[in-house]
């Protein structure tokens, strides 16, 4: 039978509580179909009894066997094989409730859940809860531990199902119900495991009674697998019950998986026998070969070892031909002897390890750490040998080449040498020039740089002495005393060359210096000996000044000057003479010469009375002038800064002007007044301007101001001044001619100035049109327009909110109107001129029918009125009702007190027509 005990000590808490949620699909409604109860009882009571049948004992009825626990007890005690608490042995009913409790305790403490069973339940004999707390059992401890890749344990079995049924034909395991109901199933899973118990050819799948009796029989008679269906109750039966066809398959996954263990456990005593006499044989191959191969390298080593020099380089090359043979011919089988003897010794290892067996201990001194000792023994042996060989060859071969370099570097050393002492001794620096001397020190730099390379020669003379004498050359002593001379010889040469050096280097500094004096001597004469003929030159024609500096100077600082020259050159004659510099000539920079300069200075010196008298003049007169330059700047900087005062002053007149025009006209007269009374300070700078004219003055540190400039912003102001009145004049005229109101002039002036950002006293193009529309202007009804009708305060709100603006063609007549020039910019003066041409009312009979159009809602209707009114002068009196009605709902006029007045006057009118015509 199977053996679960395994499974169970397997399992985990979670592991079950996670399976049995997923597999507790039993419903126990189902129990109710009579086939179903039936086909389980005869299954589970199977199952039951060979487990119990270990015990010494079995069931006959299910839910009367397990009533009082004690079987159950003993059920699980065998199919876990663990010991439950010790049952009550009393035939009470509370007894028996105790052992049925106990067992379900523990089946609760192996993690699974069991739902609406009781013990009273099962106590009752109720067949619904007792066969339920069975498959639950089953689940738990013959279902549960059967996994195939992971899978739960109902797709688990159904996959080992699906796996061993997939090579036979008729065979599609898709359940645990109809797919298992022809018997070829159990039969397929019977031959897959034993093909010798069953002969599936000659199985036929329309005779499942036959198919099912077959298998059932083979699995009881030959795998202990209690018969646990009838045949019969599958075959009559629409749909088997799933619960007893898993019960009764997972018999067979056990009985299969049991014998296979049994298989598998006999192959691997087989296997074991076969890998140790495997193991015994490597180890006495490992031993003979370990032995051998200790043994070639025992003898090989002392060969190795043997150092016996040789006098020639042919005995050497013989010896280094043997090893070369024992390198090529003798030594590899052996390297791979070492090698297979370490992979089958690794091998012999790893197997034992991976059997559990111990590992292999060679004998003493056999070891794969004993031969890789003696291996790196042997090699470094072979190293040693060959680097012998190599060297003594080398030895040989150098001994007879640096003698021969030796003698060949001495022969060319001591002929570079020859003459280089006499040449190194003599004094040609002497009587040189700086140039000479020059060219002296670069030769003899040239020679140090050959006398550092013929150095390295000479070390390299030295060492090859040194390396014969370390090498045992024969003719040691020769090399020595050859190699003797010619280091000391070196040496006096270099001790010649640093005095020669240090000589030449002291006498070019000497000469340095001189020339140096005769550079600064020349850069110095020259420029004084220029100033000198310039000051004589000066001293003798007339001069033009135009300030007090021009003339300041002083002979002190020239003197100062001579002196240093004439110093330079008593310094070289000090340093020539203090040294022995026998000097060649004149100075090489300059022609001219210390006399020269003593010469010309004391021609200048005779020149200077006569000079001071007339510079005396000149400065009493520069000093005149430059009062003359300060008188004019003060009264030039105090007109400057009037003038700029009162023309801010007056561009904020204009703009802030308050009261009536009259009173304007009036402050602006008195100011004119005011500005006038300043004209004699104007005329006192005149006076100052025709003194600076006269005496030739050209500039003036002492103010930014000229004549010119404050002549220009003087008659500025006055035109400004005159212009701002003109324009005050002007809109009184217009007022009085026009009847335009202070108000609306105001008005006008306000929205000027508001769109007049920059203060220019005019509008540029875009700044008129927006004044225009500030204002109300409407220009889009060309007949409002020309009758000079103006929209409501409300209506030009509406118009400026709505971005309401002037048309192109009508904007551009209108610019021709206030812009006849074309300059792009509106006076006041022509805005005021349009703004009062534009809303005069002249009375036309356009103008009043745009006006009956203004004040009525419906345009057609206002054309009528305004037509009858104008054809009949007002003699329709219910024209002039309708007007007044019209007039006294209709907002007032935006041009304020005087179009209202206008409007009264035009209604006076009407209404007196009307009486006459009455």
């Amino acid at each position: 039978m199977v053996d679960y005990h395994a499974a169970n000590n397997q399992s985990s808490a979670g592991g079950v509580q996670t399976y049995m949620e997923q597999e507790n699909d039993w419903d126990r409604d189902l129990l109710l179909d009579p086939a179903w109860e039936k086909q389980q009882r005869k299954t589970f009571t199977a199952w039951c009894n060979s487990h119990l049948r270990k015990a010494g004992t079995q069931i006959e009825n299910i839910e009367e066997d397990f009533r009082d626990g004690l079987k159950l007890m003993l059920l699980l005690e065998v199919i876990s094989g663990e010991r439950l608490p010790k049952p009550e042995r009393g035939k009470m009913r509370v007894h028996k409730i105790n052992n049925v409790n106990k067992a379900l305790d523990f089946i609760a403490s192996k993690g699974v859940k069991l739902v609406s069973i009781g013990a009273e339940e099962i106590v009752d004999g109720n067949a619904k809860m007792t066969l339920g707390m069975i498959w639950t059992i089953i689940l738990r401890f013959a279902i549960q531990d059967i996994s195939v890749e992971e899978t739960s344990a109902k797709e688990g079995l159904l996959l080992w199902c699906q796996r061993k049924t997939a090579p036979y034909k008729n065979v599609n395991v898709q359940n645990f119900h109809i797919s298992w109901k022809d018997g070829l199933a159990f039969n397929a899973l019977i031959h897959r495991h034993r093909p010798d118990l069953i002969d599936y050819d000659s199985l036929r799948k329309d005779d499942p009674v036959t198919n099912l009796n077959n298998a059932f029989e083979v699995a009881e008679k030959h795998l202990d697998i209690p018969k646990m269906l009838d045949a019969e109750d599958i075959v009559n039966t629409a749909r088997p019950d799933e619960k007893a066809i898993m019960t009764y398959v997972s018999s067979f996954y056990h009985a299969f998986s049991g014998a296979q263990k049994a298989e598998t456990a006999a192959n691997r005593i087989c296997k074991v026998l076969a890998v140790n006499q495997e193991n015994e044989q490597m180890m006495e191959d490992y031993e003979k070969l370990a032995s051998e191969l200790l043994e070639w390298i025992r003898r090989t080593i002392p060969w190795l070892e043997n150092r016996t020099q040789e006098k020639t380089v042919q005995d050497m090359q013989a010896k280094q031909e043997d090893f070369r043979d024992y390198r090529c011919v003798h030594k590899p089988p052996k390297v791979q002897e070492k090698c297979q003897l370490e992979i089958s010794f690794n091998t012999l290892q790893t197997k034992l390890r991976l059997s559990n067996r111990p590992a292999f201990m060679p004998s003493e001194g056999r070891m794969v750490s004993d031969i890789n000792g003696a291996w790196h023994t042997l090699e470094g042996a072979e190293k040693g040998y060959e680097e012998w060989i190599l060297s003594e060859i080398r030895r040989l071969e150098r001994l007879e080449h640096l003698a021969e370099k030796f003698h060949q570097k001495a022969a060319i050393h001591e002929s570079w040498t020859d003459g280089k002492e006499a040449m190194l001794t003599q004094k040609d620096y002497e009587t040189s020039t700086l140039s000479e001397v020059k060219a002296l020190l670069r030769k003899h730099e040239a020679f140090e740089s050959d006398l550092a390379a013929h150095q390295d020669r000479v070390e390299q003379i030295a060492a090859i002495a040194q390396e014969l004498n370390e090498l045992d050359y024969y003719d040691s002593a020769s090399v020595n005393a050859r190699c003797q001379k010619i280091c000391d010889q070196w040496d006096v040469l270099g001790a010649l060359t640093q005095s020669r050096k240090e000589s030449l280097e002291r006498t070019e500094k000497q000469l340095e210096s001189i020339d140096e004096l005769y550079l600064e001597y020349a850069k110095r004469a020259a420029p004084f000996n220029n100033w000198m003929e310039g000051a004589m030159e000066d001293l003798q024609d007339m001069f033009i000044v135009h300030n007090i500096e021009e003339i300041q100077s002083t002979l002190a600082e020239a003197n100062k000057e001579r002196e240093a020259i004439q110093a330079i050159q008593a310094e070289v004659q000090k340093i020539a003479q203090s040294n022995g510099i026998k000097l060649s000539g004149a100075n090489p920079y300059t022609t001219i010469t210390p006399e020269s300069i003593d010469s010309k200075w004391e021609k200048a010196m005779d020149m200077v009375p006569l000079r001071d008298n007339a510079l005396q003049d000149e400065l009493n007169k520069q000093n005149s002038n430059d009062t003359l330059r300060a008188k004019f700047a003060t009264q030039a900087n105090t007109v400057g800064a009037y003038i700029q005062a009162k023309m801010e002053e007056i561009g904020r007149i204009s703009i802030e002007m308050n009261g009536t025009l009259e009173d304007q006209l009036t402050n602006l007269r008195e100011y004119q007044k005011t500005i006038m009374s300043y004209m004699p300070e104007i005329n006192t700078l005149e006076g100052y301007h025709q003194l600076i004219q006269e005496a030739l003055i050209f500039d003036n540190q002492y103010t930014s101001y000229t004549m010119e400039h404050l002549r220009v912003g003087w008659e500025q102001l006055l035109t400004t001044i005159a212009r701002t009145i003109n324009e005050v004049e002007n809109q009184i005229l217009t007022r009085d001619a026009k009847g335009i109101s202070q108000e609306q002039l105001q008005e006008y002036r306000a929205s000027f100035n508001h769109f007049d950002k920059d203060h220019s006293g005019a509008l540029m193009a875009e700044e008129f049109k927006a004044c225009l529309i500030s204002l109300g202007y409407d220009v889009e009804n060309d007949k409002q327009k020309r009758s000079g009708q103006m929209v409501s305060d409300d209506f030009r709100a509406l118009l400026i909110s709505t971005g309401n603006s002037l048309g192109d063609s009508e904007f551009s007549r209108i610019m021709g109107i206030v812009d006849p020039n074309g300059s792009g910019a509106v006076t006041f003066q022509a805005f005021i001129d349009f703004m009062s041409r534009e809303t005069t009312d002249t009375d036309t009979a356009d103008q009043v029918i745009a006006s009956f159009k203004i004040l009525a809602a419906d345009k057609a209707r206002g054309t009528e009125m305004g037509s009858t009114f104008w054809g009949g002068r007002g003699s329709d009196l219910r024209v002039q009702h309708r007007l007044s009605d019209l007039h006294s709902r209709a907002p007032l006029c935006p041009l304020g007190a005087a179009r209202d007045q206008q409007h009264e006057q035009l209604g006076d009118i009407r209404r007196s027509d009307a009486q006459a015509v009455t």
